[in-house]
């Protein structure tokens, strides 16, 4: 066993040979993986070994596509055989919701660059000649579907990563990982010690104690899951052509051939949770847990439905193996914060179709220093404190639960909730607020009219919100509106020091004292890091506000980059809370309240003034992302629900209004203002999304800067553009396609309708040669093609007049 090494990666299933492969192709090749037992000993060796390209999330789609399109190229590297099928596959639909969602998902393919086609009954039979089509609508048809031996791939991952030098280690077991005080790790095995540079956690079942190694607890768990293999079909004997891959996505099933008979498995409901506190070491390799037959009646009952010849065959084999989930279903991918030179490589729980990919985003962070574009749906920093293990226990059953059922776009599932409430949230929901959920925290969609329930039904096009959502945006551009902003994200950065560090860390110019401004950080390749607004209290104390779901994200890109000595961060966020004050008469609203003068010389745009509220002390804040004359209202938690309740009781003559998240969202869309996630991330630059203007390009140094200043001077091949839809029921969805003619030159990133101008709009990125105001376009709205046309200004209030009235 080497001494040194630099990276040792713990786990050898095949997300672990995964990223030691992709280490070595990008040039990392004194590397090492260590295993406790043998390779494919965890979950690796019992799965079902079938890998598509289809997900929700555009960047898993994008993984899972590398990872398709791998297998061949990993067969040939390394010489092993892993026996790869391709015989395609198929999505059902037998509802029309869902047939309504797979068209969708095959217009959102085109800008994923994925090869999908809808087929119909008489297609599917074709393909799949055992199936029983009745109540059928149609397919989405991949040609990448298909299966592998499990053991065979992880071989050939480990086989390719030890041609370009890197040593596996088999029954070493990671005992104890130790800090040297030299920036590495001493990496304690069965077999010796290794001092290494990084370490990955790729432990799969046993990912959570390799994390307590280092005292972190991370937010997976193991669920026990079920499938079958019959014996030889008859109906199979003498096929010209192997039967696809099938997702009976609302029998909540998978099928797939194997050999002469079949492969069946399901999503078993409720989830059954395995090794709850933590996996046994001594589980190992070949090992299963007993098989539970009762619990699969139900779901095999579907399965006989949907392919009657199964009802008499024979089962040759029951499977029922673990395998880890988190509570979104997504891998935990990064460097773990706060943690330097650990990594996280687990929660995959679909290894053979997401490995390739996690492994080359990994491989990729690590050589590179950050990931190519955005992966923030697989990064281990989504999750916060709120993540305990009883809130992972609930939301990973959930997930598993509903593995194959719909997640509608403005569905919030109950599991784990609440876990954080804001001070306002008893008095809100007492006036019938329907809520949603970021980071654990409760906050506000809309309010549902009084003496109906406070729930939104659930629905791919415009749901019972739309009137209540409406009347709250036309009452918030005609009085003022009251939303809770406590879900905004709020740090608070002091010291010496603090001054230089801010302005290398953040690209845009510092405000001056007493004012805000929109500051963008970036990472060293250019690309958007934040779309943060800096506020500056005194010559050695700022606060920096952001998107609240990105808590954890924020704090470790600080972490990391921020000088140890004369500067200090603290995240205020669920210390404190706040609100937001827009509309018309919101000024006279504040002066009702305010300690001070809150007129536009003392209080001007993007102007803050500390200043007492009612009885209580606030930082207030003349912004607007409503476009709006507007104020936010920033104050420790312990006074928020006091000034909230004189607000409401001084301004009630003026009209004031509860408004939620929803409303706020579609009067942005007025503005044609961006949201981080859809028109920002890093997936971006900032020519390209308009954030440009924001930069201090010509600051001596702040991180990106060389990135940045060739940006500026290169024109960008696609830009935000504004557009109105001629939709009718529905509106467009992220990433669906935009085109000109049969040309398809970009796609949507934000959609919805403008209550109070009476206009469909959507954001989204186009080829500059669509971009010119006028120009007639298409875009999708459930899979259908509607005429748009991109604006040349805002529909409401173009030149900002009444933000900054």
């Amino acid at each position: 066993m080497k001494s040194h090494a630099r990276v040792v990666v713990i786990g050898g299933g095949v997300v672990g040979c995964s990223v030691l492969y992709h280490l070595t192709k990008l040039g990392w090749t004194d590397v090492v993986l260590c295993e406790r037992k043998e390779l494919t000993a965890g979950s690796s060796w019992h799965a079902a070994g079938e890998f598509h390209a289809l997900n929700s999330d555009a960047a898993m789609s994008r993984l899972q596509a590398y990872t398709a399109h791998l297998y061949p190229e990993l067969q040939r590297i390394s010489g092993q055989d892993i026996g790869l099928h391709l015989p395609g596959g198929l999505n059902i639909a037998a509802t029309r919701e869902r047939w309504d969602l797979l068209r969708a998902d095959a217009a959102r393919h085109r800008t994923l660059g994925l090869d999908t086609r809808l087929v119909g009954p008489e297609e599917i039979r074709a393909l799949c000649p055992i199936m029983d089509v009745r109540g059928v609508y149609g397919a989405l048809y991949d040609p990448m579907e298909g299966h592998l031996d499990p053991a065979g791939t992880t071989h050939a991952y480990a086989k390719a990563a030890r041609l370009k030098g890197a040593e596996v280690y088999r029954h070493a077991r990671v005992l104890d990982l130790r800090p040297t005080g030299r920036g590495s790790w001493l990496v304690v095995t069965e077999q010796g010690n290794i001092e290494a540079e990084h370490v990955v956690n790729a432990g799969g079942l046993w990912a959570r104690e390799v994390g307590r190694l280092v005292g972190v607890e991370l937010p997976l768990i193991p669920m026990e899951h079920h499938y079958l293999i019959t014996e030889d079909l008859p109906e199979l004997r003498g096929a010209p052509r192997e039967l696809p891959i099938v997702v009976d996505l609302d029998g909540e099933m998978y099928f797939r051939q194997e050999r002469g008979g079949v492969l069946l498995g399901v999503y078993e409901t409720p989830a059954t949770p395995w090794s709850v506190e933590t996996t046994p070491w001594e589980y190992g390799a070949n090992e299963l847990l007993p098989p539970q037959l009762d619990r699969l009646t139900d779901a095999l009952n579907k399965g006989f439905t949907r392919f009657p010849t199964l009802m008499n065959a024979g089962i040759r084999r029951l499977v029922n193996g673990p395998f880890t989930f988190t509570p979104d279903g997504n891998p935990l991918v990064g460097p773990v914060p706060g943690v330097p030179n650990f990594w996280s490589a687990c929660g995959v729980m679909a290894g053979f179709a997401q490995g390739g990919g996690v492994g080359l985003a990994l491989a990729t962070w690590m050589t590179a220093g950050e990931p190519d574009g955005d992966v923030y749906a697989l990064d281990v920093a989504r999750f916060g404190p709120y993540a305990t293990r009883r809130y992972v226990l609930d939301k990973a059953s959930e997930f598993y639960s509903r593995r194959f059922r719909i997640a509608y776009p403005n569905e919030f599932w109950p599991a784990g909730r609440p876990s954080k409430t804001s001070a306002l949230h008893d008095r809100l929901e007492r006036r019938n607020a329907v809520f949603g959920v970021s980071y654990g925290l409760e906050y506000p969609l809309y309010f549902a009219p009084a003496g109906e329930p406070a729930h939104e039904v659930p629905s791919l096009r415009r749901s019972n919100s739309f009137g209540p959502v409406g009347e709250e945006c036309r009452a918030a551009r005609a009085t003022v509106g009251v939303l809770d902003a406590s879900s905004f994200s709020k740090y608070e950065f002091t010291g010496p020091g603090v001054e230089a560090a801010l302005d290398r860390l953040l690209a845009g110019r510092l405000p001056a004292l007493g004012r805000i401004r929109l500051t963008p950080m970036l990472a060293p390749s250019g690309r958007l890091m934040g779309d943060l607004s800096t506020l500056r209290i005194a010559d050695d104390r700022f606060l920096v506000f952001g998107s609240g779901y990105l808590q954890t994200w924020h704090m470790r890109w600080f972490g990391e980059r921020l000088p140890r000595q004369g500067v200090a961060v603290r995240n205020l966020s669920d210390d404190w809370g706040g609100l937001a004050l827009f509309g018309p008469r919101a000024r006279e609203a504040l002066s009702r309240l305010a300690g001070g003068d809150c007129s536009d010389a003392a209080l001007p745009f993007m102007g803050a003034r500390e200043m007492d509220i009612g009885i209580a002390p606030a930082l207030v804040v003349r912004v607007s992302f409503s476009g709006e004359l507007g104020y936010e209202i920033h104050a420790p938690r312990a006074y928020v629900a006091g000034i909230y309740a004189r607000l409401m009781e001084a301004a009630a003559d003026l009209g004031v209004r509860d408004v939620g998240m929803y409303a706020l969202m579609s009067l942005r869309l007025e503005k044609g203002f961006g949201v981080w996630t859809r028109e920002y991330s890093r997936d971006y630059t900032p020519s390209e999304c308009g954030l440009g203007r924001f930069i201090a390009y010509d600051k001596p140094d702040f991180v990106g800067r060389d990135a940045a200043l060739r940006d500026r001077a290169t024109p960008p091949a696609r830009r935000l553009v504004l557009l109105e839809v001629d939709a009718l029921d529905a509106d467009s969805g992220f990433y669906e396609p935009i085109s000109r003619g049969e040309e398809r030159v970009g796609f949507v990133t934000s959609a919805g309708f403008g209550h109070t101008c009476g206009k469909s709009l959507a954001l989204g990125y186009v080829q500059n040669t669509a971009a010119a105001p006028g120009t007639a376009l298409s875009l999708t709205v459930l899979g259908d093609p509607r005429p748009c046309r991109v604006l040349g200004a805002p529909p409401v209030d173009p030149a900002g007049a009444r933000m900054r009235a």
